[in-house]
Parts: structure tokens; C-alpha cells; sequence
């Protein structure tokens, strides 16, 4: 019996890795002559360097990188093992957690130090990168990371705009002669959001709040990243205003569409593709994948939606652990999922759950074993 073990982390509490490993040593205490194999994954955002990295053989590469706020941060990216593929998440440059809540201010963040992670993946030699963009303290549309790689935003006076989103309001020209990145590298992108740019929908209205904005820079940041917008459309020929996902990470999805000519795909499905999922599925019996969490929105591109998808367009079931199973839940049974289980045996503070993590993992596992074998007969 073949059981491929596909996790998403336990925010908070467990890194996929090692929730792929406990989920193993359950099935291996319950049935000691299966095969199992370990595949850890995300869905694209925080986390997705790590499994990556885990279950290709990869290798972290740690860059000091330009923070949110200028600061430097220590900061990294992956390379895929067998691969000449990168993986980055620009998070670990730009993200939210980076700036303390009294210091949030997307007028002024910036995603220099995500041009700087691309750069230096780039001069590893890597040929295609996978960029996660989630969790963004920015709103710059992406300038910041452009600039990293030598393009310049300048005003009317022809000087160099200062980092973030507010300045783009004064932007006249963008000067490409310093630009570089090679063309014959393909980048794509980790990200299941499909706001546009600017309005109603765009990065300002629906995430600036969450990252410090108040009403009167919500309505600065817009007009901004529209007259940004116009720029890149006119200077470069690209439109961006609209186009699905340009506003995502703060518009960060539009720079990257439009200077590196990135293509947005699924997070989820870029993680399964990047580990080959498909080969290692064949010939088995089960697929155990699971996360700390599961609700209405799993359903949605999330690590057990996909893991689910690939299972059933295989006829492989799929059974989910969770530290958690929310109103909702019930939607990934009518999709085909097999078995949902939450690993916590009865009331527990959520403090001594997420602290015996690893623990519950494994007794849940050996509990879904010992069902395994007896679905299967003995």
C-alpha cells in the first residue's frame, strides 16, 4: 500500500516538513509495510520556500534585503532541488509582519527589497522563478521592485521619485535604459487573487486598510497607482489598469505582469506542478493531506482543494486532518473528499493544541491507519 502524505503547515504551530513527518509516523505505527511518501506543500504564500524546498531537495539561500520601510532584513529564497527554478516569497522583503503595527503606512512602503530577492535568484543562475506574493505591507504597484533592477520613476523635474505608493501620484516618465532582466527568463506568479488595480476593487480600496491605510490615503494610493497605470501604458505598452490580479500584494502583480512579463497562475497549482506531484502520485492507495484549518474558504484554492483535485482526476481518495473543521467544511465532501478528521481528541485550549501539534498529528494518522486497514480488509 502506497500512502503519499501531502500537508499544508499548521500556521502557527507546525511547518508542512514536519507535519508530513508526524503524519508518517502515525502510518507507519498502524501499518509497518506501507510505503509512504512525503510530499510537504502550500498553496503559494507564507511557507511555500520551505516545502518547496523539502520536497525537491532543495537548498535555502539567505539574502540581506532592503525591508518595507528601507531597513535592512534578513531575507531568502529557495532553489529547487534537480531544478534551475527559484522559489521567493516576496514576504520575507515586504511583508506585513516586517513593520510594526504603529508604523504601517502604504504610502510610503516599498517592494525594493523584492526586486533585490529577484536579482539575486537571477544571479544564481536560476532561469525561472515562482514568486509568491502574499502578505504585502506595500502599495507601490510594484515600483519598488523595478527599481531594484534598474528601472527609474521620475517627476517632472526628471528626479528619482522616493520609495512608495504616495509618490507615484508625481510620476512622469519611467527611464528603462538601466533596466535589466533577462527575457529568456520565465517568471510566475503564486497568487489566487483577481482584483484589478485601481477602483472600487483595485489594492487600495480592499487591502490597504489591513496594512495601515486610512480613508483619505485609500483614495491618495488609488489615484496614484492609476496614474501609474497610465504611465506603464503609454511608456511601455502595457495595460494593467484591469487586468485580473494586477492588483494583488498592492499592485506588485501589475509590475510584475508588466516589466517581466509574469504570468499568474494558482498557487496550489504552481506548488503541485513545482513537485511533481503527478509522478509521485502513481500507483498509490491514499493521499493524507491536511492543515490547521478547514472552512468555507478551503474550497478555494487552498493546499487541500488541490491536493483533492489532482486525487480524484486520478481515482486516488483523499482523506484531510485538520486542526480544526469549521461551518463549510462540508463542501470538499460533495467535491469527493473521502474523510475529514480533526486532530483534536476533545476540548483542549488552543494554546495545548497548537503546543502538541506534532503529537496529535501522529495519533490521528495511526487512527486513520488502523481505518485504511480496514476498509481494506485487514
Amino acid at each position: 500500500m502506497k500512502i503519499l502524505i501531502a500537508p499544508d503547515s499548521f500556521k502557527g504551530s507546525l511547518p508542512a516538513p514536519e507535519v508530513a513527518r508526524a503524519i508518517e509516523r502515525g502510518i507507519r505505527a498502524a501499518l509497518p509495510g506501507a510505503e509512504t511518501v512525503c510530499l510537504p506543500l502550500a498553496d503559494g504564500g507564507e511557507g511555500t520556500v520551505e516545502a518547496l524546498i523539502a520536497s525537491t531537495g532543495g537548498r535555502l539561500v539567505p539574502v540581506e534585503a532592503t525591508g518595507p520601510l528601507g531597513e535592512s532584513v534578513p531575507a531568502f529564497f529557495g532553489i529547487l532541488g534537480g531544478q534551475e527554478t527559484a522559489v521567493l516569497e516576496m514576504a520575507s522583503a515586504s511583508g506585513l509582519p516586517l513593520v510594526p503595527p504603529e508604523k504601517r503606512n502604504p504610502c510610503v512602503t516599498t517592494t525594493y527589497g523584492t526586486g533585490q530577492l529577484i536579482r539575486a535568484a537571477i544571479q544564481s543562475g536560476c532561469r525561472r522563478l515562482l514568486i509568491g506574493i502574499g502578505g504585502s505591507a506595500t502599495n507601490d504597484g510594484g515600483a519598488g521592485a523595478m527599481a531594484a533592477l534598474g528601472a527609474r520613476f521620475l517627476d517632472a523635474n526628471g528626479s528619482e521619485l522616493p520609495p512608495g505608493g504616495a509618490a507615484l501620484a508625481r510620476l512622469e516618465r519611467i527611464d528603462m535604459s538601466g533596466f535589466s532582466f533577462p527575457r529568456e527568463i520565465e517568471v510566475v506568479v503564486a497568487s489566487d487573487v483577481s482584483n484589478p488595480l485601481c477602483g472600487p476593487t483595485g489594492a487600495s480600496v480592499v487591502y490597504g486598510p489591513q496594512k495601515g491605510a486610512t480613508p483619505e490615503m485609500i483614495e491618495q494610493l488609488d489615484g496614484a497607482l492609476r496614474r501609474y497605470a497610465d504611465a506603464v501604458e503609454d511608456q511601455l505598452g502595457q495595460d494593467i489598469a484591469e487586468r485580473p490580479g494586477a492588483g494583488a500584494a498592492g499592485g506588485l502583480g501589475a509590475g510584475l505582469m508588466a516589466f517581466l512579463n509574469a504570468r499568474l497562475r494558482s498557487g496550489i497549482e504552481i506548488v503541485l506542478d513545482a513537485v511533481q506531484f503527478d509522478r509521485h502520485l502513481q500507483g498509490a492507495s491514499l493521499i493524507i493531506t491536511g492543515e490547521g484549518r478547514i472552512d468555507a474558504q478551503t474550497a478555494y484554492g487552498k493546499t487541500i482543494a488541490g491536493a483533492l483535485k489532482r486525487g480524484q482526476a486520478a481515482h486516488v481518495p483523499v482523506a484531510a486532518l485538520a486542526g480544526s473543521i469549521e461551518p463549510g467544511a462540508q463542501s470538499l465532501e460533495a467535491m469527493g473528499l473521502c474523510a475529514m478528521m480533526s486532530i483534536v481528541p476533545g476540548p483542549m485550549p488552543l494554546e495545548e493544541a497548537m503546543q502538541k501539534t506534532a503529537s496529535l498529528l501522529e495519533t490521528s494518522a495511526r487512527r486513520l491507519g488502523y481505518i485504511a486497514t480496514l476498509l481494506r480488509g485487514g
